[in-house]
C-alpha cells in the first residue's frame, strides 16, 4: 500500500504543489488573528486543495495520453526542435495502466470531496459553491466538452483556480467572510501563478502546437507579443500590491514584495533569449530558490526548461512568504 502511495504522488508532480499550497498557506495566514478563525477548517480545506490538485495533474496526464501528447513531442524533437519528451513515463513504460491511472485520480478526488464535506460541516454550505466552481474548471481545463487549455484559455483557468476562487475559498472556510486584503493579494498571487503555467507554453509552444493545443503563447503570436505577455505577468502582480496599498487596503510592508521584481524580469529576459533561440548559460543561482537535482535534468536533457519553470514557480514561493510574514508582523 504504502509502495502504491509513493507511486502514485510521485508520478503527480508534487513539484508543482507550490502553486496550490502557498496561495491556501498564504490565504489562511492572511486572516489569523481573525475572531472567527477556525485553524481545524483551514488544516482541513489546505489538504483538501493538495487532493484535488494531484487529482488534477494526474487527470491531466490522462487527457494528455488519449491525445497522444509523448508521441507529438517526440515528433517535434526528431523535426530538430528543442522540446520536453518526458511526459506520462509510468503510461508508456507500463508501469500502470490508464484504468488504474483513473482509479488513482477518484481516490483522490475523493478525498478532496471527503475535505470539503468536512469544512462544509465546520462552515456551512456556502463553501459548496467554491467547490464546485473549482471541479467544473479545474477538469475542464483538459478535460471535454470544454478542453479550456486547449483553446487558449488554459491561462484564464489557472488565474482563477490558484488565485481568486483557491485564496477566498480558503478564506472563507477558516473565516466565513471575505476581505479586501484578500482580493488585492489573490489577484497579484494568481497572476504569479498563471506566469508559471504561462512560461511553460512558451516553451512547449511547438510540441503544444503539433498536438493541436492552442495556449495563451499561440495567441500572442509573435516572439515580442509573447515577451510582452510575459512582462504584463511578471510586473503586474506588483503594481497591483502597490495599489492596493495606495489605496490604504494593504498594509505598506507588503510593498517588501518589491524586492523579488528583479528575479521576474530575469525570467522575462530569459525567455526572450528562448524564443529568439539565443543559446545562454543555464546555471541555477541561489536568487532563483530551490532547483531539486538540477545535474540529473541535464542528464534528462530537460535543464533549459527546469530553470526557467522553477524560478518561476519559486518567485509564487517566495512572494507567498513574504505575505505570510509581513501579515504575521504587522497584521
Amino acid at each position: 500500500m504504502i509502495k502504491t502511495i509513493r507511486f502514485w504522488y510521485r508520478n503527480a508532480r508534487p513539484i508543482s504543489l507550490p502553486q496550490s499550497l502557498l496561495p491556501a498557506l498564504t490565504a489562511a495566514a492572511l486572516c489569523y488573528g481573525e475572531a472567527e478563525y477556525d485553524l481545524t477548517a483551514a488544516a482541513i480545506a489546505i489538504l483538501g486543495v493538495i487532493c484535488l490538485h494531484l487529482a488534477l495533474n494526474l487527470l491531466d496526464d490522462w487527457f494528455d495520453y488519449r491525445v497522444g501528447s509523448a508521441e507529438a513531442r517526440q515528433t517535434v524533437s526528431d523535426e530538430g526542435f528543442r522540446c520536453r519528451i518526458v511526459k506520462y513515463p509510468y503510461l508508456t513504460s507500463g508501469e500502470a495502466t490508464h484504468s488504474q491511472l483513473l482509479g488513482a485520480v477518484a481516490v483522490l478526488m475523493l478525498l478532496a470531496a471527503a475535505a470539503g464535506a468536512l469544512v462544509i460541516a465546520l462552515r456551512g454550505w456556502s463553501v459548496l459553491g467554491w467547490m464546485l466552481l473549482a471541479f467544473v474548471i479545474g477538469t475542464s481545463y483538459s478535460g471535454g466538452p470544454l478542453r479550456l487549455g486547449f483553446r487558449g484559455l488554459g491561462e484564464l483557468v489557472i488565474f482563477i483556480m490558484f488565485g481568486p476562487l483557491l485564496m477566498t475559498g480558503v478564506y472563507y472556510s477558516v473565516t466565513g467572510t471575505v476581505g479586501w486584503n484578500i482580493v488585492w493579494l489573490s489577484t497579484a498571487v494568481g497572476m504569479l501563478v498563471t506566469n508559471i503555467v504561462y512560461s511553460h507554453s512558451v516553451l512547449d509552444a511547438e510540441p503544444d502546437r503539433k498536438m493541436g493545443k492552442k495556449t495563451m503563447a499561440h495567441l500572442m503570436g509573435s516572439r515580442k507579443g509573447q515577451i510582452l505577455f510575459s512582462a504584463l505577468l511578471n510586473t503586474l502582480p506588483y503594481l497591483t500590491v502597490a495599489l492596493g496599498v495606495a489605496l490604504g487596503q494593504l498594509h505598506p510592508a507588503y510593498l517588501t514584495v518589491f524586492l523579488l521584481l528583479p528575479v521576474s524580469l530575469w525570467l522575462v529576459g530569459s525567455l526572450n533569449d528562448f524564443v529568439n533561440r539565443r543559446d545562454t548559460p543555464l546555471e541555477p543561482k541561489r536568487w532563483m530558490g530551490p532547483m531539486g537535482d538540477f545535474d540529473q535534468y541535464r542528464r534528462y536533457g530537460i535543464d533549459w526548461f527546469m530553470l526557467r519553470w522553477l524560478t518561476a514557480r519559486n518567485i509564487v514561493t517566495m512572494f507567498c512568504t513574504l505575505l505570510i510574514v509581513v501579515n504575521l508582523i504587522f497584521g
